[in-house]
């Protein structure tokens, strides 16, 4: 069961109604509850309307009231009672119908406070809204938590990657990996999302040109374009294969597409039929997403074979002064083979790499998503962008010196990932007891939870705080800009941007945990400057040639949850040429 949501603005932010569908969930399916019929409500909390449609009201009445209460005897009978005083928010199960998760856990962070106990049934959470909670789970207490449920349902598929791995493995893995991302790295891979872009944007201009619109404009789904385009990139940068996925099809392609729709339908289902005897070979989307799996690894293995074949060890330090441009398969493969002392073998390679696969590809295409959405109810801001993309790069090429002047573009990054976070919720689990404190507004004696307590950090509810952000809400990407005193909140050091000097993006650091784009603490996604450089490449590529607006209007764009935000059905757009020259892909806008 799939929880749509469909975006409305004010002011340019998203109001969302729902709609029901069949193929993707949202993080609701956590809860094992049947869909109770169709049913009508309509509710507003904080600028959201929600509607769901209804045939019989009667019937529906009498259906949710059985299921709440029903639920709410589970509850009382299974879940354990209060942590200390914590706040309790029982199930009303039909608020979970008709919209993913976060969204009601955004309205029981208004009702309850920062740090409350969700229960449904023999099912309970610690659910945490406040930056000085998240900053002891994620970093000061940190290898007291787990990746809980998440990491169950993606060790089949990543293996022993550094998302799902355990705490020794991802020790060890990490101190690999981190490296890989050296500064030259960095700046050797704009060049790859720059020819990347430059090859999705002379892919739009060909379109035009065919599609020959008596409009004068080319209709376009840019959230397919951003998918190939993100993967394009990966498969490039991490492990030095040519997907191509920008302009053909091919079985690598397909099998990947495939993986990732598995993954995301793992992330949001709530029995794991997959590990019943035999599912494997019974259940035909298993038998399908084994198949995939096995293409991948065997293009994967094909890759290592080849990079330890031409193998050049040496120190860390070497290779982080090489010459990318001397070499014919810079990536991060490369690196993490030729690394002294990291005799891995080709299993652990490759649950590396498909980590990176599956993660890096998702969070760049939906934040490109979410910023042309954004951009495009908001024409001054996407003009002052293609001001400074016209200043900053004209007709020339992008370097990271030129990303570096790009400040507004990295700005709207930072806000479309504040608003639209990827993905919207942590997943921990305690393995000790612990004491986590009471944040703003909560009891000043903290909380103490057993181990084997789950815990959602809600980033969405971080992002959207009334109490840590001003107008949070809104589309505002200079807010990043200037400090911001924590006066009354004990335990929060504010915004301030000198906290982190010559970053080129906000952080957890600079909001004190506050915002979560990437994480925090040891486990932070350690492609993060990947994926927000990326992403700013892109961006600025497309709007160096593009006016973009909306084919519909913003509350026709459907909101799907699962791994990530995403559309339902793309993001529908019309673009239309800014250069008297268009199919001329180095004239100047």
């Amino acid at each position: 069961m799939a929880l749509l949501l469909s975006p409305s603005t004010v002011n340019g932010c998203p109001r969302f109604h729902t709609s029901r569908a069949s193929e993707i969930g949202s993080l609701n399916c956590i809860f094992p509850i049947p869909f109770p019929g169709k049913y009508q409500k309509k509710r507003r909390n904080n600028g959201f309307m929600l509607r769901c449609q209804s045939t019989s009201k009667n019937e529906t009445k009498f259906e949710k009231n059985l299921l709440d209460n029903a639920s709410n005897l589970l509850t009382n009978l299974l879940s354990g009672g209060r942590i200390g005083r914590m706040p309790v928010a029982e199930g009303a199960v039909s608020d979970l119908f008709g919209r993913p998760l976060f969204f009601s856990l955004y309205d029981w962070f208004l009702e309850h406070g920062a740090v409350y106990k969700l229960a449904f049934g023999p099912k309970s959470f610690i659910v945490v809204s406040d930056p000085i909670v998240a900053r002891h789970i994620l970093r000061e207490n940190a290898f007291n938590y787990d990746k809980g449920v998440l990491a169950d349902i993606l060790e089949p598929i990543m293996g022993k990657g550094l998302i799902p791995a355990d705490l020794q493995t991802w020790k060890k893995r990490r101190r690999a990996i981190v490296p890989g991302f050296h500064a030259l790295f960095l700046e050797a891979m704009v060049k790859v999302f720059s020819k990347c872009s430059e090859s999705m944007v002379m892919k739009l201009e060909n379109m035009y040109q065919m599609e020959n619109s008596p409009e004068g404009h080319l209709k376009v789904d840019l959230e397919a374009e951003f998918s190939s385009l993100a993967l394009d990139i990966i498969g490039l940068g991490v492990f030095n294969y040519d997907f191509g996925s920008v302009t053909k099809e091919s079985p690598i392609i397909k099998a990947v597409y495939g993986t990732l729709f598995e993954a995301e339908h793992r992330s949001t289902f709530y029995v794991p039929y997959w590990k019943f005897p035999f599912a494997r070979w019974i259940v035909p989307r298993q038998r399908k997403f084994h198949s995939d799996l096995k293409v991948i690894n065997d293009c994967l293995d094909e890759l290592i074979c080849n990079a330890k074949e031409t193998r050049q060890e040496t120190d860390v330090e070497k290779l982080q002064q090489r010459d990318y441009s001397t070499l014919k398969d810079a990536s991060l493969l490369r690196f993490f083979v030729d690394m002294r002392g990291e005799d891995v073998d080709d299993q652990q390679l490759r649950d590396d790499l498909m980590t990176m696969l599956i993660a890096g590809h998702e969070t760049t295409a939906a934040v490109l998503t979410w910023a042309v959405f954004l951009l495009a109810q908001h024409p001054s801001e996407m003009k002052k962008a293609q001001a400074e993309i016209d200043k900053v790069l004209g007709s020339t090429e992008i370097t990271i010196e030129s990303i570096k002047k790009l400040e507004y573009i990295r700005l709207i990054i930072a806000e479309t990932l504040r608003l639209f976070p990827q993905p919207p919720l942590l997943i921990r689990r305690t393995l000790r007891l612990d004491t986590l404190p009471g944040g703003f507004k909560g009891d000043k004696d903290g909380y103490a939870i057993p181990a084997g307590t789950d815990i959602f950090i809600s980033v969405y509810n971080l992002h959207r705080s009334p109490y840590f952000w001003e107008q949070p809400h809104e589309f505002e990407p200079e807010r990043f800009l200037g400090p911001r005193k924590g006066e009354g909140i004990e335990g929060w050091a504010g915004f301030d941007p000198s906290r982190s000097p010559g970053a080129l993006y906000s952080n957890e650091i600079v909001a004190d945990f506050a915002f979560l784009p990437f994480g925090g603490g040891p486990r932070k996604c350690v492609g993060d400057q990947f994926a927000l450089m990326e992403s700013t490449v892109a961006l600025a590529m497309l709007l160096r040639k593009f006016n973009v607006e909306l084919r519909d209007p913003p509350d026709q764009v459907e909101l799907v949850t699962g791994a990530t935000i995403h559309t339902k059905a793309g993001l529908w757009c019309n673009l239309k040429f800014r250069s008297a020259a268009p199919f001329d892909v180095t004239s100047k806008p």
